[in-house]
């Protein structure tokens, strides 16, 4: 039997006007508000309720973002009756989704029902009906809510047939290794999500020919700790020792040295239990505060949650990869400390007794189920901290901060900055003692790799021998810094060579994702198939 969500949709429309403090902004409905906003609060929701690791939790907001985006831009496309590529973001990230002739649709409609049903798929142990049902309350019923309903239904459908079979199902047995250094449980549950890495990312697409480069997450492996490859000289190294020494002393429930502030650093960022939003949740509730403080509508913020979920998803298979799939698998603080007289490193002390910092309700100290190097917190931060700036045109915002983590209750940080927030994230899991500070630094770096491969992904030149067009550093239209912050400007020129079925203007399976290097009139050029035919827009570089 599905269960529903925690909080009830009374409570969550609360918390999401009251987020906000903004009257209702353009496109959204006066009892609902931004249905971005509103969407993503039931996301929020969903992770409170369900738990768990937070690549999962990470790779269904991605797929609700971006599924939100593609029924808004195709709605967008179409607002005028027929297509018109000046009307619309960009391409979409999701093809097939087709809009009919003659009706501009609602893009309430579109949202609703994109993110709605990723949301039943994504979490089919819970119910989301109340949500959809208050959000549609009070709403027209005729042919344009219609058709945004078929447009939100489309591009989920079309999201979820694309994740299908991303390998985020893969449940391959992973055993724990016993040599010293490499990870083993420490009490919390056996390994979470070991095959995580191997997830294929969001920003990863396309198996057509001219789809010469591909990315994996391995492409994101920051050096190993230290820059020392092999798990048996990293720990006689000095390095390792350093590192060891200081998470030993402020990251131990016992520490004498750990400063007030620094306590309340590691509670604040922790959100490690179920029953919390967890590291993601906590990262999208604050974009939700610097989207209100910033007065951001829905249209931008449609652009700015697709763009910071899907770097988040791909931030997380990168971090997965790190932790499981290298010869690193660098055990946590906790095992290091109780077993340090099997490291060979004599400036290592070994306390078999050693807890650390991080802890349940009931008092009882644990260390996350999975290797230590990299965080995944500091590479969710760089990743969040990299999107926001790229979005904003700034690191010089700042915000005050919340937090879900019941040792935290009420506490809010301010910081100067995005970046000065993922710093301190990552600093955090040094003070809870589950991390050392390598793990944050390089998480961090590998997070805003993530983000930076998402917002440019410049794959670079196809085959010299490739019939195709050639095409430079394609932006990915849907989460990319020139598609989503600026309209992209285009204007139909024709229809070159007659229809959608010609190669060298059909753009890939995607749709119209990329602008090919057509070395014509110093612009970018990329045809697309929304209505079947073939579009030729340009953009200026």
């Amino acid at each position: 039997m599905r269960q529903p969500v925690r909080r009830s949709i009374t409570v969550g429309l609360t918390l999401l006007l009251a987020s906000a403090g903004l009257s209702a902004p353009a496109q959204a409905s006066s009892t609902t508000g931004d249905r971005v906003l509103y969407w993503n609060q039931a996301l929020l929701d969903a992770y409170v309720t369900t738990g768990g690791s937070p690549g999962p939790l990470s790779r269904a907001g991605a797929m609700m973002h971006l599924a939100m985006y593609d029924a808004a831009n195709a709605s967008r496309c179409y607002s005028s009756g027929g297509f018109k590529p000046e009307n619309c973001f960009g391409a979409l990230y999701t093809p097939g989704i087709s809009v009919k002739a003659g009706v501009a649709p609602d893009v309430n409609a579109a949202l609703d029902h994109a993110a709605y049903n990723v949301l039943e798929s994504a979490f089919p142990a819970l119910d989301f009906t109340p949500y959809l049902t208050a959000a549609r309350s009070g709403e027209p019923v005729d042919a344009t809510t219609a058709e945004g309903q078929s447009v939100g239904q489309k591009a989920a459908a079309a999201m979820i047939a694309r994740r299908t079979g991303d390998g985020s199902t893969d449940a391959t047995p992973y055993t724990p290794g016993t040599a010293p250094g490499q990870w083993r449980p420490t009490g919390s549950g056996a390994a979470a999500d070991p095959n995580w890495g191997k997830v294929k990312k969001f920003v990863d697409y396309g198996n057509y020919p001219w789809t010469y480069y591909k990315t994996t997450a391995a492409d994101l492996r920051p050096q190993a700790p230290g820059g020392i490859a092999t798990m048996p000289e990293l720990l006689k190294s000095p390095a390792y020792a350093a590192q060891f020494k200081e998470v030993a002393e402020l990251g131990a429930a016992n520490s004498t040295t750990r400063t007030a502030e620094q306590t309340e650093i590691a509670w604040f960022w922790a959100n490690d239990l179920n029953g919390t939003y967890k590291p993601p949740g906590q990262l999208f509730e604050h974009t939700r505060i610097v989207s209100a403080q910033r007065g951001l509508d829905q249209t931008a913020n449609v652009q700015l949650f697709a763009l910071v979920a899907g770097a988040m998803a791909d931030a997380g298979i990168s971090a997965w990869d790190q932790k499981y799939q290298t010869a690193i698998d660098l055990w946590r603080p906790e095992s290091a400390v109780r077993l340090a007289d099997s490291d060979g490193n004599p400036d290592t002390a070994q306390d078999s007794s050693w807890q650390p910092l991080s802890a349940d309700t009931a008092g009882n100290h644990f260390s996350p189920p999975f290797p230590a190097y990299v965080s995944g917190h500091a590479t969710f931060g760089g990743a969040w901290a990299e999107s926001m700036e790229q979005f904003f045109g700034t690191d010089a915002i700042s915000f005050t901060g919340t937090t879900d983590d019941p040792h935290a209750v009420g506490v809010t940080r301010t910081f100067p900055s995005f970046s000065a927030a993922a710093t301190e994230n990552a600093r955090s899991r040094v003070y809870l003692g589950v991390h050392y500070q390598w793990d944050g630094d390089l998480g961090v770096a590998t997070g805003r790799k993530a983000a930076s491969q998402v917002l440019r992904n410049g794959y670079g030149w196809t085959s010299a021998s490739d019939m195709n067009p050639r095409y430079y550093s394609p932006t990915l239209s849907t989460v990319g810094k020139e598609w989503l912050i600026k309209y992209i400007g285009a204007t139909s020129a024709g229809h070159m060579y007659g229809g959608a079925s010609e190669n060298w203007y059909w753009c890939d399976e995607y749709g119209a994702d990329m602008s090919y290097h057509q070395l014509l009139w110093n612009s970018y050029a990329c045809a697309n198939g929304y209505d079947g035919q073939s579009h030729i827009y340009y953009v200026p570089r």
